[in-house]
């Protein structure tokens, strides 16, 4: 996170050095912050085609998120379920009072109840720790970063000069804009990793059952190899919400994903569970 503000604030710096008129794209970008800042539950919800369930209507779920959130000594989210054979699970919200967590009906099927608590122990987790806030502030600048490299584009004021022997500062704007937006994706995609580590690390703590969690997570990414490329892509982009990505592998370099890579995860919870056996 100081990295990312560092990089923010000598973007801004050169824009204002350049002269550049940015402010439009600016504001452009604040709104796109604040709509995914404050509507990140609807936004998410409607994306995945989830809605909201009583605990009439799932009476399991609710009684362990129930029984999560009272041993968390936190408020409890609002709970919805998403028609999707694509096993998985994602939290989202801005804060503990607007926070939903959302299951497919493909995880509740194949997962029994131990396992389902370790999940939903995992997306506890994040909004506990406020990660969709935390996420959404860290990928301002990308986006900031992003739309003023479009702008310069479609503009073609990367061709274009401020006066005849002065420098392109267009193309300047453009080059800038392009590197903030490579760095600040890098080192969002390195946050978003370190958040997952830690909400594995919480949710197996929080339940004491370090080995339910790690055979959730091994039974999820092996029936998500058996899932249609199709469905998957579908969803791939809920990758960094969800608990397990719909799309993975070796093909895709660790540095450019938004979760650890499985052995890593189940390594950490193996660690977890010795120090536990230990106490």
């Amino acid at each position: 996170m100081f990295l990312l503000g560092l990089l923010y604030v000598a973007f801004v710096a050169v824009l204002i050095a350049l002269g550049a008129q940015a402010i439009t794209v600016m504001v452009i970008a604040v709104g796109f912050l604040l709509v995914q800042y404050f509507l990140s539950d609807r936004i998410a919800l409607f994306a995945m085609h989830g809605r909201e369930v009583s605990p009439q209507e799932a009476p399991e779920l609710h009684g362990v998120i129930d029984r999560l959130s009272a041993l968390a000594d936190m408020p409890k989210p609002r709970v919805a379920i998403a028609e999707s054979d694509v096993p998985n699970a994602f939290a989202t919200g801005r804060n503990q009072k607007n926070a939903v967590v959302c299951v497919t009906t493909g995880l509740l099927r194949r997962l029994d109840r131990a396992e389902l608590e370790g999940v939903l122990s995992h997306e506890l987790s994040h909004v506990a720790h406020r990660d969709v806030a935390v996420m959404t502030i860290a990928s301002f600048l990308g986006v900031l970063a992003g739309l003023i490299t479009r702008f310069t584009l479609y503009s073609g004021l990367g061709r274009s000069r401020n006066n005849n022997q002065g420098p392109p500062i267009g193309l300047i704007i453009l080059l800038v804009s392009g590197l903030v937006y490579a760095v600040s994706f890098l080192l969002t995609r390195l946050l978003s990793r370190y958040r997952e580590l830690a909400a594995d690390r919480a949710g197996a703590l929080l339940t004491g059952q370090p080995s339910a969690l790690a055979s959730a997570l091994t039974k999820v990414s092996g029936e998500i190899a058996r899932i249609p490329t199709s469905d998957l892509r579908e969803s791939q982009a809920f990758n960094a919400f969800f608990f397990v990505p719909a799309l993975s592998g070796a093909s895709i370099a660790t540095l450019f994903a938004t979760h650890p890579p499985l052995q890593r995860r189940l390594e950490q919870l193996a660690r977890i569970s010795a120090e536990l056996g230990q106490r």
